[in-house]
């Protein structure tokens, strides 16, 4: 059973992250897991440990996929997934990198139910044939590619959109910093799309639009008055740029404080989606890094 564990034990925690949008429940997904798979010893198990492990951690984050839907409706403001860390200098220990789905599609995951959530995830982050997906989740392989095509339809991605983070845009984001720091507004709202959204999520514990920010003109304003405010906090303010869910990312620190991690979703030289994510118990894993 260790030597199951220690194989196996990241491909199931990156399944069951992107299946639940949290790490605390990823954690808990495949450690009941392995604690039920000690219990007994299926047939399964010898024959297909690697299937087996993800059908067992797909059904279990199906499980709690109600109660995880209770808690978001009762959530102040919008809700984010927790971002995690995963650069090589101060990698989250237990992820595949190579096998994260960019934060804008783990955000739009949360449009999905339980099957299409556990075929797009099978099928775009971990790369598993059809057949293999429908042993996981029981259904038919033609069910499966039906279920993948209609999550798909409600991400809205087209087919030519990536949906894993390939390539390093490290230099575009330090310059649409740049622009704010040197007070350049018309460049800032240059590097906007004209249907930008912002989303920012502050859980009850920290300041946060309450709703979505739509539209190139308000969400300049927003991160304006955001940034202004930042400069002149009496701790001071550092951006760092880091990896961040396997692309670039920013860690906004007051003092010795993370405050802010933000994702930026860019779409051709426009930023399309920006996800503020503020709630202090979303950003645990950046205070050591």
């Amino acid at each position: 059973m260790e030597e199951l564990y220690g194989r196996y034990k990241k491909l199931l925690l990156t399944l069951a992250y992107q299946m639940t949008g949290t790490w605390t429940d990823a954690e808990d997904v495949v450690q009941d897991v392995f604690l039920k798979v000690c219990d007994v010893n299926p047939a399964g198990l010898t024959e297909e440990p690697k299937a087996y492990l993800c059908k067992m951690v797909v059904n279990r984050c199906r499980d709690l996929y109600k109660s995880a839907r209770r808690r978001r409706e009762r959530y102040v403001g919008e809700w984010l997934p927790e971002p995690i860390p995963t650069s090589m200098v101060d990698p989250l220990d237990f992820i595949i990198r190579d096998e994260l789905l960019s934060y804008a599609v783990l955000v739009m995951l949360e449009k999905l139910s339980p099957a299409e959530r556990a075929v797009y995830v099978l099928r775009e982050a971990l790369g598993i044939e059809y057949g293999g997906i429908a042993e996981i989740i029981g259904r038919s392989e033609i069910n499966c590619r039906k279920i993948f095509s209609r999550a798909k339809g409600k991400m809205g991605l087209s087919e030519g959109e990536p949906d894993i983070i390939k390539t390093d845009r490290e230099a575009w984001i330090r310059q649409f910093i740049a622009a704010f720091e040197q007070d350049d507004a018309e460049r800032v709202i240059s590097m906007l799309a004209s249907d930008v959204v912002l989303i920012s999520d502050g859980g009850g514990k920290a300041l946060a639009a309450v709703r979505p920010i739509a539209e190139r003109d308000s969400v300049f304003k927003f991160l304006y008055g955001i940034f202004h405010k930042s400069f002149q906090h009496e701790d001071g303010l550092q951006i760092e740029v880091r990896e961040i869910n396997g692309q670039t990312g920013v860690v906004i620190r007051l003092g010795e404080r993370v405050d802010t991690v933000a994702l930026i979703h860019i779409i051709g030289h426009s930023i399309r989606n920006i996800y503020l994510i503020r709630n202090p118990d979303k950003l645990r894993f950046f205070h050591h890094i």
